[in-house]
Order: structure tokens, then C-alpha cells, then sequence
């Protein structure tokens, strides 16, 4: 068996519960990329948060897509971009945010957010309960 490969392929799978909202996140500790000016290696811990729609992303494509990063060049608000576009296409979901965590480089770290939301798709109101009682 030959060993697994990086690759941009993100496989879908149907969302087991399609007529309700509910959250999938992910956390990346691990991604690295090329600074593409100097060639250096760049450190990025990403949180992914999807509401899903009919289809959701397959784990291990999830983790080798973001393996594929590895020898590429690529600027943070780019990278960040990118990921969230490759998502929404692959999965069209209600709501998508990435929240790249750069690692800090020459004194600076740099944190980069994008969001997608399907036209019209709105998030219920966030249900408040009381303080438990001692």
C-alpha cells in the first residue's frame, strides 16, 4: 500500500442531521506553510467552526488538504482566504468561520478570521439558561 500523500481533495459525506443547525469544530495545532518572501517556515494553529448544510467533510481529506500547505508559499491573509473558499465550495455550508492563529515571526503574531453565510440563513437565537443553584 503506498504511503498516504497531501491533497487539495476534500471528500464529503451527507450531514446526518440536515433540518437542524448544529456546530462541527475542528482545531489545526499543526499547519505550516512557506513564508513566500523568504522561504521560511510559517506555524499556524486554525479553528474551524461549520454549520453544515447537506454535506459535511471528511476527516482525514480535511487533514490531508491541510498537509498540501506544507512546501507552498503562501501569504497568511491568503492562505486563511483560500482554506474557507475550498471549503464553502466543497461543502456549501449555512456558515463557515477559519480563525488562523499565526505564529509569531519577527516579533509580530497575526491572527486572521473569515466567515461565509448562505444568503438568507440566519443562526436561531442563542438559548441563555440560569446559573446552576449551590
Amino acid at each position: 500500500m503506498p504511503p498516504t500523500q497531501p491533497s487539495k481533495e476534500l471528500q464529503v459525506f451527507p450531514n446526518p442531521a440536515p433540518e437542524r443547525d448544529y456546530v462541527i469544530r475542528f482545531d489545526v495545532p499543526e499547519f505550516t506553510c512557506l513564508c513566500p518572501l523568504t522561504g521560511q517556515p510559517d506555524f499556524a494553529h486554525f479553528t474551524i467552526e461549520i454549520v453544515p448544510d447537506k454535506l459535511c467533510v471528511e476527516l482525514k481529506s480535511l487533514k490531508l488538504y491541510f498537509w498540501s500547505y506544507r512546501n507552498e508559499g503562501a501569504f497568511h491573509e491568503k492562505v486563511t482566504n483560500t482554506i474557507l473558499e475550498d471549503l464553502v465550495k466543497a461543502i456549501k455550508p449555512r456558515f463557515l468561520r477559519i480563525h488562523g492563529n499565526w505564529f509569531v515571526r519577527g516579533g509580530i503574531g497575526t491572527h486572521v478570521t473569515v466567515e461565509h453565510r448562505a444568503k438568507g440563513w440566519k443562526p436561531a437565537a442563542p438559548v441563555v439558561l440560569p446559573a446552576p443553584q449551590a
